[in-house]
Formats: structure tokens, sequence, C-alpha cells
């Protein structure tokens, strides 16, 4: 900054000011200095800015699958928000893997970022709330908080599995499997305890549940052929699925066999709506969440929490909505 300020004619506060409050600079001096700038390369330490003004202009956000189009939707948004306030989202991808998430949490902490986003995969009451106590926000994403100890912002699971299972159900199916990645992901099992809902409602409706080890295509891909190796009267006429991924590449198995109709002899119904949901070679029902909407949302409560500590927390719940497409129509 002093060689800024040598180049320029001007005092290094003066050079300070161009950079943190132009308004209190002429444009004529704001031009000049940063002439000097630009023919000099210099680039200011923002860590030492940020040290000095105990004001991160950055925020960590973790989530399970970056891979997964939902959660890419939940970055932008989360983008969006953060780009109004001036502040940069750092993105980590836990990848559903409990070492990487504590390794995520860990360095963020370590950056002293303004707060943190965080899609957990496991139980992290403890360790969040430990985050927050030391003076770092904390607002879960796409799962509700317990308690009231910390903010989140996610959409009602259970009432999203209870409307797709109901969905099938009105179109005859009887023998419904819930296609799951982990159950030990809290999202996944309030999908199955909707599900069960709808099925227990009624009579002679059965569910199985087939737990698998990802949210992934491949992993969907896998529990179709299984399904279609089995003898059609042992197959079920309906799946729901934990997510579109696990849709997707369920849907990919039987179509690819030809053994298996859809909808004909198994109706899909998936979770999510990602944008290639309705562009499958049979276009896919699903729930819709408002991911972009869950995003901002979950920013702009991060940066108001950081910005006034003694903010109660929030648990911002919005509702799901069933996309009907080719994928589920009645039996």
């Amino acid at each position: 900054m002093r060689d800024v300020a040598e180049r320029a004619g001007v005092s290094v506060g003066t050079v300070s000011n161009v950079l943190n409050r132009p308004d209190r600079v002429s444009d004529a001096v704001v031009d000049r200095v940063h002439d000097a700038i630009r023919a000099l390369g210099y680039v200011r330490n923002d860590a030492a800015r940020q040290l000095r003004a105990g004001r991160s202009s950055s925020v960590g956000l973790v989530v399970l699958d970056a891979r997964n189009p939902f959660f890419t939707d939940i970055a932008r948004g989360a983008e969006d928000e953060a780009a109004e306030h001036g502040v940069a989202v750092l993105l980590g991808d836990s990848d559903e893997n409990t070492a990487r998430e504590a390794a995520y949490l860990d360095l963020f902490e370590e950056q002293r970022v303004r707060g943190v986003l965080v899609s957990p995969l496991g139980d992290l009451r403890e360790r969040l709330e430990r985050l927050r106590a030391n003076g770092t926000p904390v607002v879960l994403v796409d799962r509700k908080a317990e308690g009231e100890a910390l903010s989140s912002v996610s959409v009602d699971d259970v009432a999203g599995g209870r409307t797709a299972v109901a969905h099938l159900l009105a179109g005859g199916r009887r023998r419904i499997a819930f296609v799951a990645g982990p159950l030990a992901i809290r999202q996944v099992s309030d999908r199955l305890a909707g599900a069960r809902e709808a099925v227990d409602a009624v009579p002679g409706a059965t569910i199985e549940v087939l737990e698998g080890t990802a949210l992934s295509v491949l992993e969907g891909r896998r529990m179709g052929e299984a399904l279609v190796a089995r003898p059609a009267a042992e197959r079920p006429d309906a799946v729901f699925a934990a997510n579109d991924l696990l849709a997707v590449g369920l849907l990919q198995a039987l179509v690819m066999r030809g053994q298996v109709r859809v909808p004909d002899d198994v109706a899909i119904v998936g979770f999510d709506d990602i944008d290639f949901a309705q562009a499958t070679v049979v276009p896919l029902s699903s729930i819709r969440q408002p991911s972009r909407l869950i995003g901002q949302t979950a920013l702009r409560i991060l940066l108001e929490e950081a910005d006034d500590p003694e903010l109660a927390p929030r648990q911002v719940v919005f509702q799901p909505e069933l996309v009907v497409r080719d994928s589920s129509a009645p039996a």
C-alpha cells in the first residue's frame, strides 16, 4: 500500500479509503490510485484486513454430495444471496463421509469464516453447538434442527414421503418398494417414515425397504438390476426412491433390460425434482424441493445471526410439491 501511495502521490490512508470507502474520495483520486494498483500489480492481503476488522468476508458450506444437482442448486441460491452482501461462499463436499465432513468443519473454524451452512451426514449437534458457542454461527441446510439451539432451513421430508406414496397408492399400486440410500441420513429415514404412514392408511398395501450404500445413479442402477432379476410375481409394482439420482439409475436398469415396463409394470417416483428428471427416457415424477430458495434463506439467516449473535435460532420448513410425469401413470 505504501508503494501504491507513493506512485499515486497520495497517503496510505487515502489508498485505504479508495479500497474500502471510495465514497470518501474524489473520482480523480480513485482513478489515480487504481492506475497505480494496475501498474504495480498490487493485491491486498484480505486475511490481514479481516483480522483487523474482526469480520470475515466468506462463509463455509458443507454439502452431502456436490455431484447431486439438488445441492448444486442450494449452493447457487446461497451464492446469489451472498453476492448481495459482498460475501463469498466456500464449498466443501463431504461425499457422505463423516471424516471429510469433520475436516471441513475444522477448516472453516480455523479460517474464522463468518458462519457455516451444513447439510449434516450424521448427528453433529454437539459439534455444531460448540462451533456456535465459540462465535461462529451455524445454520443446518436440508435438515430440520432438533431442539432450539441451531437454526435450520429444510423441507418437510415426512410429508414428502407420504405424498409420494399416497400418489402411487391412488394410482392402484399396492406393492411399494422404498429404494433408499443409507438410512442413517436423517432425510432418508424421514422420507421412509412418511411412506410408511401412507401405506398404513390403505388396507392391503405393503412396503419393502431396500437400503443402499449411497444416494447415487450407480447405486440406483445396481438396485434396479436386482429388481429385474426377480421373478415378475416377486417384484414391486411401484418404487419410491429417496432421491432423483437413485430413481434415474433405477429407471435406466429397468429400461435397458427391457423386461420391465415403466410405468405399466412398475411406477417410479423420485425426490428433489432435479432439472433432468423431466428429460429421462420416461419423464420422472418427483417430489419438488425449492432448492435455490433453501440456499438463499439459509444464507440470509446465517448473516443475520453473524450480525446479531443474540438472535434466537429459527427453524424454517418449506412444504414439498408433487410433480407428476409419465413414470407414475396409474396401473
